[in-house]
């Protein structure tokens, strides 16, 4: 299939889009870095039912028993109840789980109790999930309340201020434990090792639960909790340790495989720096419990996978910013008591996405920067990735769909954003991702859990505002990554629009904004807005736009404001941090989400696009020796999603 006829966009239901993405140059690799490929991308796939699990206790459950009902259902297949089951389990395979990926909030079934009930007693048996001496009616009972009522979990993620958001929030990563308790119980683990000069991250790859009255952690590990999946994982990274491309890249595929296997945390350090030290491989994935967003606290992480490999074209582009890391730390406008001296192992790379899985599948970031331990991005530094295959599908699903014309402000920004928005949009995540996470320093002493459930929102901020800060700095037109000291305004404007206005798009009315991502481009774009003049809110033909009057001014406002989160983030200034925020950047105003929702229905477009995994399969010679991988892009959504809940699903 050649990439001009190539098809980016697929199917649509709810608030979701699904789009394809293409292995650009997959052809080109070598056949050692296509089996490479596809054993990591196999490890990737089979992470997928640990997420589900993290992401609620009853999400394999409710997984497993809606595709029994899909698979056998005997009714009639065009009642509204059957299409309304259908559209609920399309969800629940999007969000792994029952709880909205981007929002958190659960999404309640359309269908009656009554249908769910009648289905689900007439599906296979042999096919549901149930416990020995379970019966299908014991299986209703048991999901009724956590799938219908509202009241029963509601919340994946919970970060409202004054509640107890580990008891009120239904992620998997805690039982029968407070907040308080969960503090505590890593607190005096800091404080019983506050002399160790290379800190773990703690809490990152367990559950925490209580039990007879003793708190205590059940690991992820080859041996532990999620060993049956993990066990699947160090198969395929075995067999992809045997076809590394270089010595150093086998070692810590080796590395991996031994943290899997142990569970010790200062494994995963070992890993971690011996990962990031490596640039020569043309392949190279994430693999494991990662990112700590899916918890009120930031501590435990979700599993993820990715596998990719470099767009060498496109990486001169990155390869030019992670040069100049230097240069941007120097200059930042923070105060120099929080700037690295010296900035060491900041390494950059435009990348295709060849598989992608767990917290990272079907929605996706589009850039990554790892690892998250300061100390490691101290003295080790990082390595950072923008997903070009996947920004491309973004690009070419949205063009043409009339989001422009409705909420920009006029003709001539229009044309600003058409000429330089796609540039100057890879060229943010690059900032972001490469320099805007590796950048700064915390405090000697400063915990870097700290500032608790605002810990993620002020990161993100902080990596934002280190990119806009930087976009309109004359110093990227000097190395040729914008064409002019104009191109800078179409990111401007579209970040303090998407902040102000369009974002609400992705909030249902009377929420508040719960999201990281979310609360940080509110906090940017509304603290902007209420502490100087260089934009506005103003209404043209009836409807609200933002107008910026002096982007100059707001570039000197997005360096005080870095300034100032970069303070709380080297501090650990926790009554800041949760000050900013909460004024900032959690609620709505009514009256202007109500006028946004109403506009953007009427361009009938779906304000949440995630991705289908390409299928990867072996050519094999007469011998049954890998002589090729072949590359499918036709598999549907449903057929993919059935077919690795049975291929891939390990824990029910």
């Amino acid at each position: 299939m050649d990439k001009e006829n190539f098809c980016y966009t697929d199917e649509r239901f709810a608030d979701l889009q699904l789009l394809r993405y293409r292995l650009n140059g997959f052809e080109n690799l070598s056949l050692q870095q296509k089996k490479l490929v596809y054993y990591l991308s196999e490890a990737t796939i089979y992470g997928r039912d640990i997420t589900f699990d993290q992401f609620g206790k009853y999400n394999l459950i409710i997984r497993k028993t809606l595709e029994a009902v899909y698979l056998t259902y005997k009714g009639d297949r065009e009642s509204e109840d059957f299409k309304s089951l259908v559209t609920y389990l399309k969800r629940v395979w999007f969000s792994n789980g029952i709880y909205h990926h981007y929002g958190c909030e659960k999404f309640i079934p359309s269908f009656s109790e009554e249908f769910f009930k009648s289905a689900l007693l007439a599906a296979d048996k042999e096919m549901l999930p149930l416990t020995d001496g379970q019966s299908a009616e014991d299986l209703f009972v048991m999901l009724r309340g956590v799938m219908f009522v509202h009241e029963v979990l509601p919340k994946r993620v919970n970060k409202a201020e004054g509640e107890d958001v580990v008891a009120s929030s239904a992620c998997n990563f805690y039982e029968n434990v407070t907040q308080q308790e969960v503090e505590d119980f890593y607190n005096k683990n800091k404080n019983d090792n506050s002399n160790d000069s290379e800190p773990i991250s703690y809490g990152l790859n367990s559950k925490l639960i209580k039990e007879n009255g003793e708190i205590k952690e059940q690991v992820w590990k080859e041996t532990g909790m999620y060993g049956k999946c993990i066990r699947h994982i160090v198969h395929w990274l075995s067999k992809a340790a045997d076809v590394a491309e270089n010595e150093n890249q086998k070692e810590y595929i080796e590395t991996l495989i031994g943290y899997y296997k142990s569970g010790d945390l200062k494994d995963f350090n070992k890993y971690c720096i011996e990962w990031v030290a490596e640039h020569e491989a043309q392949v190279d994935f994430v693999n494991g419990f990662i990112e700590v967003y899916g918890d009120p606290l930031g501590l435990k992480g979700s599993w993820e996978g990715i596998v990719e490999y470099k767009d060498k074209e496109a990486t001169k582009r990155t390869q030019t910013i992670s040069n100049n890391a230097q240069w941007f730390e120097d200059n930042s406008p923070i105060d120099p008591r929080f700037r690295k001296e010296k900035v060491s192992g900041v390494t950059a790379n435009v990348v295709c996405a060849a598989m992608l899985g767990g917290d990272e599948y079907p929605s996706t970031a589009i850039g990554i920067n790892l690892p998250n331990a300061d100390w490691i991005r101290a003295e080790h530094g990082s390595k950072s990735v923008t997903i070009g295959n996947l920004t491309d599908a973004y690009n070419k699903a949205a063009r043409g769909n009339g989001f422009k014309e409705e909420f920009v402000i006029d003709n001539d920004t229009i044309a600003l954003i058409e000429k330089y928005g796609d540039v100057c949009d890879d060229l943010h995540t690059d900032l972001h991702e490469c320099l805007g996470h590796g950048s700064g320093r915390l405090l000697p002493g400063v915990d870097p859990d700290s500032l608790k459930a605002y810990g993620n929102t002020i990161e993100e901020a902080r990596a934002d505002l280190f990119a806009l800060y930087y976009i309109a700095d004359e110093k990227l037109v000097e190395l040729g990554l914008v064409p002019d000291r104009e191109a800078y305004k179409s990111q401007y404007y579209t970040y303090i629009m998407n902040g102000l206005l369009t974002q609400l798009t992705r909030i249902k009315p009377g929420n508040n904004i719960e999201e990281a991502h979310m609360r940080n481009r509110a906090l940017i774009a509304h603290w902007c807005y209420e502490n100087g003049k260089a934009i506005r809110l103003t209404r043209k033909d009836g409807k609200l736009f933002v107008a910026i009057d002096d982007y100059s001014a707001l570039r000197d406002l997005f360096a005080i404001l870095l300034a100032e989160i970069q303070r709380i983030k080297s501090e650990g200034d926790y009554a800041a941090a949760r000050n900013i925020v909460e004024r900032y950047a959690v609620k709505v105003d009514p009256e202007i989400h109500f006028e946004i929702l109403e506009r953007y229905e009427r361009l009938d477009l779906a304000p949440y696009k995630g991705f289908l995994n390409p299928v990867m399969s072996p050519v094999l010679d007469g011998k049954g020796e890998i002589i090729d991988i072949e590359l499918d892009y036709t598999e549907s959504y449903t057929d993919q999603m059935l077919r690795y809940g049975r291929q891939y699903g390990t824990l029910i």
